[in-house]
């Protein structure tokens, strides 16, 4: 069975995914974890709390912060102040905890006056909270990969993997007992449709069901991951992340020609090519040494933007908003960060400053674009890019000139003079 461990489709983001299935998360743990004996984790239970209520004022905005004080960052949140904010283990000599459940609207936090209040159940976390000792930690998204430990699980012969331990253990939590087997026609659909995004053929399930060897399931997965059509499948999430598009957008959504980069991701997903590899060539590929005609079509990346063909736009200003839409675009795909947030100040949540926003706008404002749509719909500068077809035919052609050519250069006088007459190809 080929594994592709280092392929480019490991690292897919699906940002709008893991927010959404976070934002579920933290919704549902707030009425078990007040009533749970569970250890409470900061970066899941505590943050979410203090960036929807107590941010505005205690925040990273320098502009909105009522005072010195500030919950995002830990030295200052467990810092010296006129009474001491947070005391771990100690909810009774915290300031935090007085606040909030005080009585007296003139000390209450956060303000009776505020649109931002804590329910029963967030008041009891943050309390649980700093009675465990008031552990901080970063953003999850820039902490180290753990491994955790597998759970025990019954039955103990169940899992195949390191994740069916979690998945069961799980569904053991909601009373809730594993489905039986897949059958090998219900196995081989989805392995198709995955891979694919195709219906397996009548005649591939009779095969698959006509093999009775231990093999016969890795052998489809192999003959998918050998398909043409696994790579066209794949591509299409990456292809969705770079803003790809047959046309520009605005107005007139003229039709562009960035389909030789569309087929070179396809080629890069069938080949397996290894992620770094694939990231270099779309950032950098033109400024590698000696590149390729396919490194420099990798680079497409940064042309797949929206083309402004309005009448009476400011071509200067679509030009801007090109490359404020390429350093956007790359620090969503390669980063997993909103970078866009800092084009107008410091990011609120993430590290990332004004100043290195534009930094990143220098290194991508390196181009020759004028902000106009150009002829066939695209926005120069631009480049030929011939079908393989094509470049073999020319080879050919060359290869047929340089026979002329050494033919007519051994030739006499007369035998040139003669060709010349015939019309035919005298050397240069």
């Amino acid at each position: 069975m080929t594994l592709r461990s280092n392929s480019p489709l490991r690292r897919t983001n699906r940002f709008s995914f893991v927010a959404a299935l976070m934002a579920v998360l933290n919704a549902g743990t707030l009425s078990a974890f007040a009533d749970s004996s569970e250890k409470v984790d900061f970066d899941r239970d505590i943050r979410p709390i203090l960036s929807n209520t107590c941010y505005t004022c205690h925040g990273p905005d320098a502009n909105k912060r009522a005072t010195e004080l500030r919950f995002d960052v830990e030295e200052s949140l467990f810092g010296k102040h006129d009474e001491p904010v947070v005391v771990r283990g100690k909810p009774d000599e915290s300031a935090l905890v007085a606040r909030i459940t005080s009585g007296d609207p003139d000390y209450r936090m956060p303000p009776v006056d505020s649109k931002q209040q804590l329910s029963k159940a967030q008041i009891e976390l943050l309390k649980r909270w700093v009675e465990q000792g008031a552990p901080y930690t970063g953003h999850w998204s820039f902490q180290p990969v753990v491994r955790p430990e597998l759970p025990k699980v019954e039955p103990v012969d169940w899992p195949r993997n390191g994740i069916d331990y979690f998945v069961l253990n799980r569904m053991a939590e909601r009373n809730l007992q594993p489905s039986e087997r897949a059958s090998k026609e219900t196995l081989i659909r989805r392995i198709t449709l995955d891979l694919i995004g195709l219906p397996p053929t009548l005649k591939e399930v009779d095969a698959f069901l006509a093999d009775d060897s231990q093999q016969a399931f890795e052998k489809v997965v192999d003959r998918l991951l050998a398909s043409e059509l696994f790579g066209e499948h794949f591509a299409t999430e990456w292809l969705d992340a770079a803003r790809y598009a047959d046309s520009n957008g605005y107005q007139q959504d003229r039709t562009r020609t960035l389909w030789p980069w569309r087929d070179w991701v396809i080629r890069a997903f069938n080949s397996n090519m290894p992620f770094d590899q694939f990231s270099i060539e779309q950032l950098a590929g033109d400024q590698l040494e000696n590149a390729s005609m396919d490194q420099q079509v990798a680079t497409g990346f940064h042309r797949n933007h929206m083309l402004n063909g309005e009448g009476g736009r400011i071509a200067e200003e679509s030009r801007v908003e090109y490359v404020m839409n390429r350093v956007e675009t790359t620090g969503a795909v390669w980063l997993g960060l909103t970078v866009g947030c800092a084009r107008c100040h410091d990011h609120k949540y993430d590290p990332v400053s004004q100043r290195e926003f534009y930094q990143l706008y220098s290194y991508f404002n390196s181009i020759d674009e004028s902000g106009r749509v150009d002829a066939g719909g695209n926005a120069n500068p631009v480049m030929p890019v011939p079908t393989k077809e094509q470049t073999a035919r020319r080879a050919e052609l060359w290869a047929e000139l340089a026979d002329l050519q050494k033919e007519l250069r051994s030739a006499t006088t007369a035998e040139r003079q003669l060709a010349w007459e015939q019309g035919k190809l005298v050397e240069l």
